[in-house]
């Protein structure tokens, strides 16, 4: 499948379902919390930002540092979650759930960095 934009980036799919999900837990859970909720958001935010910003670059250079900025904003999506988890903010169920789906993005990222 040829890339036309980076909406077809299957990697790009996935962080919007990651980040779709954190807004989800994130908005039930610990609305008090604003300062942890401002935090796991933007970061996953951030995830699919940077893929979608790396399309437009013209360089691999460029790209390949987008796409690292990308794999950072999933370990720190990771760490919020062990966060979360420990609050009580989320279950175990949905600390697997999105820390998995997280775990296939990053590889995903340094199966792109890997190549250029």
């Amino acid at each position: 499948m040829k890339i036309e934009k980076f909406e077809d980036i299957i990697a790009w799919q996935k962080a919007r379902k990651l980040t779709d999900m954190i807004y989800k837990i994130s908005s039930d859970g610990y609305l008090k919390d604003f300062w942890f909720r401002n935090q796991i958001q933007r970061a996953s935010v951030s995830i699919m930002s940077n893929i979608a910003e790396w399309f437009e670059r013209q360089t691999n250079k460029e790209f390949k540092q987008f796409l690292f900025i990308a794999k950072w904003s999933c370990w720190e999506v990771r760490c919020q979650l062990y966060i979360a988890l420990d609050l009580w903010y989320i279950s175990e169920k949905e600390f697997d759930i999105i820390y998995n789906l997280s775990i296939e993005i990053s590889k995903m990222l340094s199966n792109f960095i890997k190549k250029l």
